[in-house]
C-alpha cells in the first residue's frame, strides 16, 4: 500500500470545493476542505444595525417602564392619577400601607400563574438560562408582561430596582427580534445580550459597565462578532437617555481625595468583608426560597405573602419601600450614616431577600447596592473612629462596598467596578473599587461555588460557565499533530485484495479510515473499515466505486479548532492533511484522537509544578495515541 511522504498543514470552519486533477475520475474532482469564518463580516454589520434600532427601543421601554412605576406609585400611595415621580416613603396611610405590597403582589402572582411563569424573579438568571439551553428564545409574551409585572410590583412597595427589569425586557425585546428575522443561534445571543445590555445603559447611563456585563453573564464569550453588536446598542441607549433625563451621573457624589496606601489597604480589607456580606446575601436568598417551596400553598400566592413582609417592615422604616436610588445617593454621598443607616440596611435585605425569594417580579441590583453601600458606609465610619490618621473616606468606602457585594454576589468584577465608576464619575475612586471588589470576588469564589445569577441555574441539573479561557484547540496546528506517515490504499485496488490485507493484520490494518489515491498520487476520496468489509459490496469492485463522496480535507497550517468544526459539519472522524498549493496531495492524517493530545498541554500547564529557576523541568504527560 502507498504511503506518502510525509510534509506539512489552515484555516476553515465549514468547507470550500476545491478543484483537482482530472485523474480522479468523472464522479469526484474536488476535494471538500475548511474556510476561514472571519472575526467581522456582513453579517455583523446587519446584526449591529437591528442592534442599534434595539437600543433605541430599549432606551424608550426604560423611560416607559420608569414612569409606570411612578403612575403606580401615584395610585397606590396617593391615590392620584399621575406619572410624576414620587417616594412612597412620604405616603400618609398609616397602617394601611401594608396592605398595598399584598395587593400588588397578588396581581404579580396571577400574572405569572396565568401570563408566564418566566416573569417571576429578576430576570437576568432567567434570560442567561435561555442563552445557554435554548439558544436565546425568550417567549415573545414576557417582553409585555416583564415590565407590567415589575412595574406593579416595585410600584405598590416592591423594595426592588428598576434596572432588572428593564434589563430583563429589553433581553426579551432582542431574542423577540432575534426570532422574527432569519439568524444564527448566536446572533440571536448577541441581539439578547445588546437588548439587555441597551436596557441597562438607559436606566444607570453606564454603557462601559453595560457591557461587560453582557459579557460576563450573557455571553460567555469575549469575540467582535457579539461585542460590537452590544457596544453600539449600549452607546445609543446612552445617547436616548441623555436625551429624555440629561447627562448627569446617576448617583451624585461630592470631589474624592486621593485615597493613600494605608486607606487603600482598608478599602481591600473592606471589600473583603463586604464579600463575606455578599454570600451570606445569596444564600440567605436562597434559603428563603426554599422555605417557600416547602408550603402548602401554590406557588401564586407566595408573593402575597413577600408582599405582607414588605408592608409590615414599610410601615416600621418607609425608606425600604419602592426603587430607593435616592437612598443610594445618600449613602454614597456621606448624608446618610450612623445607626439610623444601619437599621435602614437591615430593613432593606430583611424585605428584599424575603419578597425575592417569594418569586415576584423585582430587580437585585438596587438592593445589593444599597446594601453594600451601607455595609462599607458603617466598616468605614468604624475605621474612622478606630483610627482616625488612616485617611479612611466614609463616602469611597460607601462606593466600594456598593460595588464590592454586587462582584461578590453576581461574580460580574469587572463590570462592578466599572459600573460605580460610570455612576458616579469618580476617578479617584477606582483604585479602591478595584482593590475592594477584586477582594469581595475571591472571597466569594472561595466560599460560594456559584453566584446568586447562577445558583437557581445550577439547582436544575445544568453546569453555567464560570470561566472564559483560550480553546485549546485554537492554538493547536494540525502540522504539529497531523503530519505523519499514511497508509494510503489505491484507487484501482480491488475489494477482494483489500479485505485480504485487512484481514493478515499487518502493520497498518488496524487505522479505522484510509485515503483512497490514484496511480499519481492523488487524492481521490476516504474509506472507513465499515465501507471495505460491507458485505452488500461484491468482491469484484474497485476502491474507487466504493467512494461516495468528495473527500473531506483539512490544510497543514489550519488549527485544530477549524480541523474539529470540519470534522461535525461533514460527519467524519479523521481528516487527510494536505498542502495548500497541492489539495490532493496527502501528507498526514488527524483524527479525533489528535484532537484529544492537544489538551495535554492545557493540563499540563494547568496542573503541572515546576520550578521555573534552578529547577528540572518536569516532561510532559503521556499523549494519547493518533490511531487513524
Amino acid at each position: 500500500m502507498k504511503k506518502p511522504e510525509i510534509s506539512e498543514v489552515g484555516e476553515g470552519v465549514s468547507h470550500e470545493v476545491l478543484p483537482v486533477a482530472p485523474s480522479m475520475g468523472p464522479a469526484l474532482q474536488s476535494v471538500r476542505a475548511p474556510t476561514v469564518l472571519e472575526p467581522v463580516d456582513r453579517r455583523v454589520v446587519f446584526i449591529s444595525g437591528v442592534a442599534i434600532l434595539l437600543a433605541v427601543a430599549a432606551g424608550f421601554v426604560a423611560q416607559l417602564l420608569t414612569r409606570l412605576i411612578h403612575l403606580f406609585t401615584n395610585l397606590a400611595f396617593f391615590g392620584r392619577f399621575s406619572a410624576a415621580p414620587v417616594s412612597p416613603a412620604d405616603h400618609t396611610l398609616g397602617a394601611w400601607v401594608i396592605v398595598i405590597p399584598v395587593l400588588g403582589a397578588l396581581v404579580v402572582g396571577v400574572m405569572a400563574r396565568y401570563g408566564s411563569r418566566a416573569i417571576r424573579g429578576h430576570g437576568i438568571p432567567e434570560a442567561m438560562e435561555q442563552v445557554l439551553f435554548n439558544q436565546s428564545r425568550i417567549p415573545p409574551r414576557v417582553t409585555f408582561l416583564k415590565p407590567l409585572s415589575s412595574a406593579i410590583a416595585i410600584g405598590t412597595g416592591g423594595p426592588f430596582g428598576a434596572e432588572g427589569p428593564i434589563i430583563a425586557t429589553g433581553g426579551a425585546l432582542g431574542s423577540f427580534v432575534g426570532q422574527l428575522l432569519k439568524v444564527t443561534a448566536n446572533e440571536r445571543k448577541a441581539l439578547l445580550a445588546a437588548g439587555a445590555a441597551a436596557g441597562m445603559a438607559a436606566t444607570f447611563g453606564a454603557p462601559v459597565s453595560a457591557v461587560l456585563l453582557a459579557v460576563e453573564l450573557l455571553l460567555f464569550e469575549y469575540r467582535p462578532r457579539s461585542v460590537i453588536p452590544v457596544a453600539l446598542a449600549t452607546a445609543t441607549a446612552t445617547g436616548v437617555r441623555i436625551a429624555f433625563v440629561g447627562g448627569a451621573p446617576a448617583f451624585g457624589m461630592p470631589d474624592l481625595v486621593q485615597p493613600g496606601g494605608a486607606a487603600l489597604a482598608c478599602y481591600i480589607l473592606l471589600g473583603g468583608i463586604v464579600g463575606l456580606a455578599s454570600v451570606f446575601c445569596t444564600r440567605a436568598v436562597y434559603a428563603i426560597e426554599d422555605a417557600f417551596e416547602k408550603l402548602p400553598l401554590h406557588w401564586m400566592w407566595w408573593p402575597a405573602l413577600g408582599g405582607l413582609v414588605v408592608g409590615v417592615v414599610g410601615y416600621f422604616s418607609p425608606r425600604t419601600l419602592g426603587v430607593g436610588y435616592t437612598n443610594i445617593e445618600d449613602i454614597i454621598g456621606g448624608q446618610f450614616v450612623g445607626t439610623a443607616m444601619l437599621f435602614f440596611c437591615l430593613m432593606k435585605f430583611l424585605s428584599w431577600s424575603i419578597a425575592l425569594g417569594s418569586g415576584t417580579s423585582g430587580g437585585t441590583l438596587a438592593p445589593l447596592f444599597t446594601i453594600g453601600g451601607g455595609i462599607g458606609s458603617g466598616l468605614g465610619a468604624l475605621l474612622v473612629w478606630l483610627a482616625p490618621g488612616l485617611g479612611v473616606d466614609i463616602r469611597i468606602a460607601a462606593l466600594v462596598g456598593m460595588a464590592a457585594i454586587f462582584a461578590g454576589a453576581s461574580r460580574a468584577l469587572l463590570a462592578s467596578v466599572v459600573f460605580a465608576f460610570e455612576t458616579t464619575r469618580q476617578p479617584l475612586g477606582l483604585l479602591p473599587l478595584l482593590g475592594g471588589c477584586t477582594a469581595a470576588y475571591l472571597v466569594s469564589t472561595l466560599l460560594m461555588r456559584h453566584s446568586i445569577m447562577t445558583e437557581k441555574i445550577a439547582r436544575r441539573g445544568a453546569r453555567v460557565p464560570t470561566e472564559y479561557g483560550v480553546d485549546a484547540l485554537a492554538h493547536a496546528l494540525v502540522r504539529d499533530f497531523g503530519l505523519r506517515p499514511v497508509a494510503t490504499l489505491a484507487a484501482e485496488e480491488t475489494l477482494e485484495k483489500v479485505r485480504a490485507w485487512l484481514a493478515s493484520g499487518v502493520e497498518g490494518t488496524s487505522h479505522q479510515g484510509f485515503p483512497v489515491v490514484d496511480a499519481a498520487g492523488q487524492l481521490v476520496g476516504v474509506v472507513t473499515r465499515r465501507d471495505l468489509l460491507d458485505g452488500t459490496e461484491p468482491a469484484g469492485r474497485r476502491l474507487r466505486e466504493v467512494i461516495r463522496r468528495p473527500a473531506a480535507v483539512v490544510f497543514e497550517d489550519c488549527s485544530l479548532r477549524e480541523a474539529a468544526d470540519h470534522m461535525v459539519h461533514e460527519g467524519v472522524g479523521r481528516l487527510p492533511v494536505v498542502r495548500r498549493d497541492a489539495p490532493a496531495r496527502v501528507v498526514g492524517i488527524v483524527t479525533r484522537s489528535d484532537l484529544l493530545a492537544a489538551h495535554q498541554r492545557r493540563l499540563d500547564d494547568a496542573l503541572r509544578q515546576e520550578q521555573g529557576i534552578g529547577g528540572a523541568r518536569t516532561p510532559p504527560g503521556p499523549r494519547v495515541p493518533h490511531p487513524a
